[in-house]
């Protein structure tokens, strides 16, 4: 099959269904320091802006309460998927500079909130992985030539 006649630049959203706005909204925003971009909780939605992005589309993390969204495009009541830890979401990674790990785990320490790091060696990559308030997993991961085949 031959490739598709377009590239692919970088994510530009992430979205992530959820039960309870409120703590998602604020750890999004006060523990992974997102800005927001758009507060409408009241209609069960919110943006936050991760990066510039590619093309002048901003690359976005938004909270959609489960009831939220259009029919036509996303399920809805009884027919929505799970929120949090037993959704189809494996995690999401946010990347950030190697050399501010240390100050993501004193950040954590903190503020009370449980972590695991990881490396991966064959990528040269290093992860420090965190739970949001509905279990769903969010990764602080960060490059270094360094960490080349080790972990």
């Amino acid at each position: 099959m031959p490739r598709p006649p377009f590239k692919i630049h970088q994510l530009g959203e992430i979205a992530i269904r959820c039960s309870d706005m409120d703590p998602m909204f604020e750890f999004y925003r006060d523990i992974v320091g997102l800005d927001v971009l758009s507060d409408a909780r009241d209609a069960g939605i919110a943006f936050f802006r991760i990066c510039a992005g590619f093309g002048g589309h901003t690359s976005v993390l938004a909270l959609f309460h489960k009831s939220a969204g259009r029919p036509e495009l996303h399920p809805s009541g009884s027919d929505a998927p799970e929120t949090g830890a037993k959704s189809s979401l494996h995690h999401l990674a946010l990347t950030v500079a190697y050399d501010e790990q240390e100050a993501i785990r004193q950040w954590l320490d903190d503020n009370a909130i449980d972590y695991k790091a990881q490396v991966f060696g064959w990528i040269g990559w290093q992860g420090i992985f965190i739970q949001d308030p509905e279990g769903n997993t969010v990764e602080f991961v960060a490059a270094d030539k360094s960490l080349l085949a080790r972990g």
